[in-house]
């Protein structure tokens, strides 16, 4: 082979090398930026973990602080103590660590989840009545809104309680007054009258228990005197004179009743004031005014 030919295969071969090496360049070069954009990526992840953890661990605390359960608050702490214990772990491991990145990932659903558990659990302690379903979606939140409506929970759940006491209780209308003479007819003059007829309805309540029941009707005169026979009933922490009673069953459906005053002394025309009574509440009131 003559000297010409050997220098022709040997800059062949030299650009060759060159070439391949200039390849093996690019292509480290592109696998080290990708792998360094990789390293960004893992890093950016673990730091938003890290910021996702300590938010529940700050959520547990003020959730504890803004609420009077003991048993609650304990659960609350241990569940905060398990959560910054994991955000520790997190914060010592490498983030191209990738099997321990993924089990804290992992544990992260799972605190999510029981963080959402507790806010349900708290929630539902305001479902006391389905009539007030409208409200109670009024104190329902978004997981982000944890803190406002842990704070406003013993407010709502009081509130919640007195008109829960005021729906069930029994209400009395139409109410009514007739004044009777010896033959059963309406008298002309309250003076004639022999009896005294009270008309009212038990109105209907779902909400309202069911059962035995009695009820108190209080009649005064106009000098604000009771008629009465001496009977009395508890009533705001004091017992009240009455002028009749009767025991009705109450099934939850409207009820018509008839109540009857014999008359056995003088009743002066004037404005007679009606008072109804049942389960230690007043439960309607009317007045009638005879002329004559």
């Amino acid at each position: 082979m003559d000297k010409k030919k050997i220098i022709i295969i040997a800059s062949s071969i030299v650009v060759i090398l060159c070439a391949c090496l200039g390849y093996l360049y690019y292509a480290f070069q592109q696998k080290s930026s990708e792998h360094q954009e990789l390293m960004k990526l893992a890093e950016m992840d673990k730091r938003e973990m890290e910021n996702e953890y300590a938010q529940f661990a700050k959520q547990y605390n003020e959730m504890k602080t803004q609420i009077n359960n003991d048993s609650l608050i304990a659960q609350l702490d241990k569940e905060q103590q398990r959560t910054e214990e994991l955000l520790q772990e997190l914060k010592q491991v490498k983030s191209t660590n990738a099997a321990e990145i993924a089990r804290l990932k992992k544990e992260l659903a799972t605190v999510r989840a029981i963080m959402r558990g507790y806010i349900l659990e708290i929630d539902s302690l305001n479902r006391l009545n389905q009539a007030l379903t409208d409200e109670n979606r009024q104190i329902k939140a978004q997981y982000s809104q944890a803190q406002t409506h842990i704070s406003s929970l013993e407010t709502e759940k009081e509130s919640l309680s007195d008109k829960v006491a005021i729906a069930s209780q029994l209400d009395a209308t139409g109410i009514t007054v007739e004044a009777k003479n010896k033959r059963g007819k309406n008298a002309r003059r309250i003076k004639d009258a022999k009896q005294l007829e009270v008309h009212f309805t038990i109105n209907k309540n779902i909400t309202a228990p069911t059962g035995m029941k009695t009820i108190y009707v209080r009649i005064l005169k106009p000098t604000n005197e009771v008629l009465t026979n001496g009977g009395t009933f508890a009533f705001e922490n004091r017992n009240l004179e009455y002028s009749m009673k009767r025991d009705i069953e109450y099934t939850g459906e409207a009820q018509n009743i008839v109540m009857y005053w014999d008359i056995n002394e003088f009743l002066s025309k004037g404005t007679y004031r009606i008072g109804i009574f049942a389960d230690g509440n007043n439960i309607g009131n009317a007045t009638v005014t005879f002329e004559k």
